[in-house]
């Protein structure tokens, strides 16, 4: 056979890791569980880096964007000459509502200016079906591919859009991709709903046209040049386009989509730095374990090995290359899974970020990062099983070690439990005798219900933040946004439209906010004192009423503007009269979503100088009037938007489990796996420590469901220790993410339910209930004359 070409110490290799093949292929998956979520997260993370790199720099992405009320086409050569700039380009924008067959409520989409013809300019677009429009028929558009895909819509489809008030038909000619909607997601919403929000392009002199902008334009979009300082770039931008109603340039990172993908990328980046490690800690403690008590059972062999002539070294080393081969196999099995699992999430991506192409594709040094960083954990975690090799000699290691002294455990246990039985009293007795090896278990188990619980929480804690947001802040049934500011009177149209029982006004103006150097684009939302439809709340969920004079922070916003409560902070408005003020931080609140500023809204027009005006409304709608509002919203020239609650619920919560419930499932299939190898692992060792104990109890008259019981009650009984320091292992671990996850997007609450707690628990029960079958298959087994023959 092969094995005989093979050196003594390559052929003992072999056999003992057949012996241990269960044990060994354990410890590889877990090992394999960690190197798979690395390869998975950081090839990810650098496919979509590069991605957007590539699809940014091709497509031409604007560094800078700079939104006007209506400014000449002949400043763009006033802004081109700006220090810093590579290239500018002028276009119009607007907000519109769509009306597309078989959908009955009204939709919020964009609407952009394109040159007549084809040709490379700033925030280019990619053709992916169709044709370009014909500047000739001023009712053809081209359509965004998420939305097209939404409903349907082929070239040479129709649809509806209200522009500038009036209600026009619209002829499809191609679908298309864009690098400014990768992530299309529409204003104020916090997921995107691809049948809710639509992007139209059109010729730019008919959307002039449209819009009254001949000779104008509404938005600049800039490239800026390499070094540029864009913080400088911005402000001379805002001081050129003060006098054209500029509301505020702003740089790529703020851009919304940009923004959504960045997160994605951090939260990547995130999980590959914090749960790898853990995994492969998680392994380096089972090799530890593993390979010590498996050096303790082989005392004997290593002492014959020594005096046979074999030095420490060759002895180290034939341990060495066991530990390495079982990390390899790790290894191997983590990059196959890591490569499975990462093209499974690519797939994934393409459905929520837009892209022309997303192929996942590590590069080498992540897989040399992965074997370099697997062998040097499992070094670290077997250093002192090694060393204990070396140590040990000869004579020493040929004598058996003398049987253990119960004797201490057995009065203790006479004291404090006289009650009971025999098998039990072994159980406990062998757990006092060995209280560190009772620990390590404990440890290993809890640390794999840690696992489980830090993997699987983040579902607990998106619901909690959905009830709160769309249940206990924001309590409307359809937000309404109109084209322009109006006198808060319009909230009397509003309650007359079909189906409206309550109506609350609001208006939002776009300001700068400065607190030293600190300094924050923002919006301040105008609310009435005590708002019942779209509420503010404090950390106990209670209302909380606006005060009559200065500004309501979120805790995030009050954070990056780094101000408490009481301090002045500079508001400098970018509508209207444009005042500078500096207003007192009257309240600061908790939120989860977004960085926002709230007023009183009455406050707010004193601040500006103006009469009693509002932005939009929020509604609270009769359920069987519903579609007669929607059509009447649908004709409505002066709503530029509509928002309805119930469908962004729906797209939170179908986002929620197409993605987040994708990764936990990843993450808790790793998780799962690891408490299956802990619990075995422990489990098989036990056994091949106690195996000629238990068949000696075999051979006195013990059944053997009564030997079973002293090795799997043991088990069971370390297993419901382990539970309650599970439990704390993974708050902690589910805080440490939390802590990691603070972004101006999204504050993930620290929220655990104890249905994951319990999910978590039963999965280790199962994962001991499942050992135990396979170890009592092997007690039920055990060849009683060759284990009562070892070590005589």
């Amino acid at each position: 056979m092969w094995i005989d070409w093979l050196r003594p110490l390559d052929r003992k290799l072999v056999r003992d890791l057949w012996s241990i093949k269960g044990q060994a292929l354990a410890i590889a998956v877990v090992i394999g569980c960690g190197i798979g979520m690395y390869v998975m997260s950081k090839g990810m993370l650098i496919s979509l880096a590069e991605t957007r790199s590539a699809y940014y720099e091709r497509y031409r992405f604007a560094d800078v964007v700079a939104p006007v009320k209506r400014a000449p086409n002949a400043l763009l050569d006033e802004i081109a000459a700006l220090p810093g700039v590579r290239r500018a380009e002028t276009r119009i924008r607007a907000g519109v509502i769509l009306d597309v067959a078989g959908a009955s409520a009204p939709i919020t989409g964009e609407i952009q200016s394109l040159p007549p013809f084809p040709q490379p300019h700033i925030n280019d677009i990619v053709l992916h079906r169709g044709r370009y429009f014909d500047p000739q028929h001023e009712e053809e558009v081209l359509v965004l591919d998420a939305f097209a895909e939404a409903h349907q819509l082929e070239p040479g489809d129709h649809l509806y859009a209200i522009l500038n008030g009036t209600k026009k038909r619209l002829t499809v000619t191609g679908i298309v991709l864009s690098p400014e909607y990768v992530y299309a997601i529409s204003p104020g919403e916090i997921v995107p709903d691809k049948k809710r929000f639509g992007v139209l392009w059109m010729n730019r002199d008919a959307l002039a046209h449209a819009f009254d902008l001949d000779g104008a334009f509404n938005e600049a979009v800039i490239l800026t040049s390499t070094g540029t300082d864009e913080d400088a770039l911005i402000q001379r931008l805002d001081n050129l386009l003060k006098r054209y109603g500029a509301t505020g340039a702003y740089g790529r990172d703020q851009q919304i989509s940009d923004q959504f993908l960045t997160n994605e990328i951090n939260q990547l980046e995130t999980i590959g730095r914090i749960l790898p490690p853990i995994f492969l800690l998680v392994a380096a403690f089972l090799l530890n374990v593993v390979v010590g008590r498996l050096i303790d059972t082989e005392r004997e062999q290593i002492g014959l090995l020594k005096a046979f002539g074999y030095s420490n070294g060759a002895v180290a080393k034939h341990y060495m290359k066991m530990i390495g081969l079982i990390t390899l196999l790790g290894v191997v099995i983590g990059i196959l899974l890591g490569l499975w699992l990462g093209r499974g999430l690519a797939h994934m991506y393409q459905d929520f970020f837009k892209f022309p192409f997303l192929l996942f594709r590590p590069p080498p040094d992540v897989y040399l990062v992965s074997v370099g960083f697997s062998l040097l954990v499992a070094g670290v975690g077997t250093v002192s099983s090694v060393r204990r090799v070396v140590q040990l000699e000869p004579a020493i290691a040929m004598v058996p070690p003398p049987p253990p002294d119960y004797s201490r455990a057995a009065r203790w246990l006479e004291r404090l439990a006289p009650w009971v039985d025999q098998p039990s009293r072994m159980i406990l007795r062998h757990i006092y005798r060995w209280p560190k090896r009772a620990a390590m278990t404990v440890l290993g188990i809890g640390m794999s219900m840690g696992l489980l619980i830090g993997a699987s929480f983040s579902m607990d804690a998106m619901m909690f933040m959905v009830d709160i947001s769309f249940n206990v802040i924001d309590r409307q049934d359809v937000t309404v946004n109109f084209v322009e500011p109006r006198n808060k009177r319009a909230i009397q149209d509003v309650l007359h439209a079909p189906g409206v029982m309550t109506a609350e006004p609001f208006r939002a103006i776009p300001v700068v906010l400065r607190n030293g150097p600190n300094v924050r684009r923002e919006a301040i939302l105008g609310l009435e004192a005590e708002p019942e439809l779209s509420r503010i709340v404090d950390t106990t969920l209670h209302p909380v009423a606006l005060p009559e004079q200065g500004l309501v922070l979120s805790d995030k916003l009050a954070e990056l503007l780094d101000i408490g409560t009481g301090d002045l902070l500079r508001v400098e408005v970018r509508t209207g009269r444009r005042p500078e003020v500096d207003l007192m931080v009257s309240c600061i609140v908790k939120t989860y979503m977004g960085t926002t500023a709230y007023m009183h809204l009455d406050a707010m027009n004193r601040l500006l100088m103006e009469d009693s005006a509002i932005s939009g409304a929020y509604l609270l709608v009769d359920p069987d009037e519903t579609d007669a509002l929607y059509e009447s919203l649908k004709n409505t020239p002066v709503v530029a938007g509509v928002s309805l609650q119930e469908q962004a619920q729906n797209a939170f919560y179908e986002t929620l489990q197409d993605s987040l419930g994708t990764f936990v499932f990843f993450n808790t299939l790793f998780a799962g796996l690891i408490a299956v190898g802990v619990v075995y692992n422990n489990a098989r060792i036990s056994l091949s420590e106690r195996g000629r104990e238990l068949a000696s109890l075999r051979v006195l008259g013990l059944t053997r469901g009564e030997v079973s019981y002293i090795l799997l009650g043991e088990l069971a009984l370390l297993t419901v220790l382990a539970l309650p320091l599970g439990a704390l292992l993974g708050y902690l671990l589910a805080a440490l993410l939390v802590q990691s996850f603070d972004t101006e997007l999204f504050r993930i609450p620290l929220v655990i339910g104890d249905s994951t707690y319990g999910y978590a628990a039963l999965v280790v029960v199962l994962a001991a209930i499942g050992s135990g079958m396979l170890v009592r298959r092997r007690i039920d087994h055990l060849d009683l004359i060759a284990v009562l023959k070892t070590r005589e």
